[in-house]
């Protein structure tokens, strides 16, 4: 498991109350019975936490799945060197 999915696992834990081992990488929020305004401050959560942007309704990055959120981030902290250089 990657310091990232850890890091998003453990803030989507934190924002929506649930417990950390119910969250698995396959799992859709909607599975974790979490509702969107609570999906909306797991977002923010995870910019903040980042320092970075998630796009707004683009279909390159899912924000619906846990694994979709990870691979989205890890995809935005790879390019940010890339960015500010």
């Amino acid at each position: 498991m990657s310091s990232v999915q850890d890091t998003v696992f453990d803030i989507i834990a934190r924002e929506a109350g649930i417990e950390r081992d119910t969250i698995k990488l396959d799992s859709t929020l909607k599975d974790l019975d979490i509702q969107s305004l609570d999906a909306v401050q797991i977002i923010f959560e995870i910019e903040d936490h980042f320092d970075i942007e998630m796009p707004d309704r683009n279909p390159d990055f899912d924000t619906e799945s846990v694994r979709g959120l990870v691979e989205a981030v890890e995809r935005l902290v790879a390019a940010k060197p890339a960015a500010s250089a």
